[in-house]
């Protein structure tokens, strides 16, 4: 059976302690997967200013030259993992087998990690508004004849990191070309994607010093939040509670994104169907920046009910099948979980399930696999608690609101797509504290511009500007 050691400072550490993931479909372990205790983490991290020494040692640019050939790699090369080798076939299978991602979406998350990495240039114009970031190797420069220096906020960026897509890592490769370690948690189901990235980069030549991959349970995630001085962490609303107001830590929580059409263009509702639909359903839906309700001040009903109709078009398909776009859930009692929470709201009163008569069951099990069809919930009020929640599958709903009241009633929002030619709307949207990431015009709530931080700035999370004079000629 494969096994992914814990990775100290780049070299690979088998634990005593090993759990085993099992394969979605059949059940049986996939993978051996060495557990990191507290105390071990602890004792890594004592080593964190020695080993931000070694990418310190190197230039901004030759990080990123190695950021770019570990992209290739990652995407292209056959690479180590615990004495044997792993090809890209061998990493979207694996993959798959113990998150129930189709094989299709893990090969195009790999893409985007890939990709990540060969535009890390423009993705650090992006994070330091075109600084030039060679700051960094000398401390200090002048811009426009004054002095300009930045100070790292920690020696290690911590992650305790999710299992919904392997495309979210991306958001943290960009830490190595800024000279910061990572201290990485994996999430249970894919422990693959961040060891592959680290073997990418070290065949790329990066210093081993830069990685540090610890599996571990909650004790030991906390102990990587608590230690670091700056890190992300990743998960559901009770797991980020706890840190939403530490500065230490920057909380990718539920998304809840949404779609909202203006009154000016609410007429031509069919002419957005397409961006609609893949705001909700692209990647399977798993992702925080998947739209999970639409906004309307008119034909909500309408919109529903034609959002429904090409929705229940997807349906559960083999995890090799290369039209599958529905990921099966690795736990089938959390899938039985969500849809018997809708279902409860449903009866309450005020929403009905429209994709229902459509698609038939929303729970079905095929081939050994748990999977949740897509559901489209049309609901009466903005206040009902379908209209504005977040599921781990294409889910969404549709509310019918007059346009001067969205804005203010859309609450937290990482990714608002606005149709409207109406400057008035982007302008309060642009406003709006509650909006964190704002397309405006046809462009689907799930499409990332590289040049664009995605979620929060890594940059300013991990450097900030301070003060710096010097006496010229002294």
């Amino acid at each position: 059976m494969t096994h992914i050691p814990v990775l100290r400072a780049g070299k690979p550490y088998a634990s005593l302690d090993v759990q085993e993931v099992p394969h979605v479909q059949t059940g049986e372990p996939l993978v051996r997967v060495s557990q990191a205790n507290p105390g071990l983490i602890a004792r890594d991290l004592s080593a964190a200013k020695a080993n931000k020494g070694a990418l310190d040692a190197l230039s901004v640019s030759d990080l990123a030259a190695i950021t770019r050939r570990a992209g290739r790699l990652f995407a292209e090369a056959d690479l180590p993992l615990d004495g044997h080798t792993q090809s890209p076939g061998d990493y979207v299978r694996q993959v798959s087998g113990t998150t129930g991602i189709p094989e299709t979406l893990c090969r195009e998350n790999m893409g985007k990690i890939s990709l990540a990495c060969s535009q890390i240039d423009e993705i650090h114009a992006g994070l330091t508004r075109e600084l030039d970031l060679s700051v960094l190797d000398r401390g200090w420069d002048a811009e426009n004849g004054r002095p300009l220096s930045y100070v790292c906020q920690t020696d290690a960026l911590g992650a305790v990191l999710p299992s919904n897509s392997p495309g979210v890592h991306s958001l943290w490769v960009p830490a190595v070309s800024l000279k910061v370690p990572l201290v990485l948690k994996p999430g249970r189901e894919d422990p693959w994607t961040p060891f592959r990235i680290a073997q990418a980069f070290l065949a790329a030549g990066c210093p081993g010093e830069a990685f540090g991959i610890f599996p571990t349970g909650h004790a030991g995630a906390n102990e990587i939040l608590l230690r670091c001085g700056r890190s992300l962490l990743f998960g559901g609303g009770a797991t980020v509670a706890p840190w939403l107001h530490d500065p230490r830590v920057s909380v990718h929580g539920p998304g809840r994104s949404k779609v909202i059409l203006g009154e000016d263009l609410v007429d031509r509702w069919e002419d957005f169907l397409d961006v609609i639909l893949d705001s909700i359903s692209a990647n399977g839906g798993r992702s925080c920046i998947n739209a999970s309700g639409v906004w309307t001040p008119a034909h909500g009903r309408e919109i529903a009910g034609a959002i429904a109709h090409r929705l229940a078009r997807i349906e559960a398909r083999p995890l090799s099948d290369p039209h599958a776009r529905i990921a099966a859930f690795s736990n089938p009692a959390a899938a039985a979980g969500i849809s018997n929470v809708i279902d409860v709201q449903l009866k309450a009163g005020g929403a009905v399930d429209l994709t229902a008569d459509l698609r038939g069951s929303r729970l079905v099990e095929r081939d050994g696999l748990t999977f949740l069809n897509p559901t489209l919930v049309w609901c009466e009020s903005p206040e009902h608690p379908l209209a504005n929640t977040e599921y781990l599958f294409p889910y969404s709903s549709v509310v019918e609101v007059p346009q001067a009241e969205a804005v203010h009633r859309i609450g937290p929002s990482l990714v608002v797509t606005v149709l409207t030619e109406d400057e008035g709307l982007v302008g309060e949207l642009l406003n709006s504290p509650h909006v964190d990431r704002l397309n405006a015009g046809p462009i689907p709530t799930n499409r990332i511009s590289w040049d664009q931080p995605h979620e929060g700035n890594l940059f300013d999370h991990l450097y900030r500007q301070r003060a710096f004079q010097y006496a010229q000629g002294a």
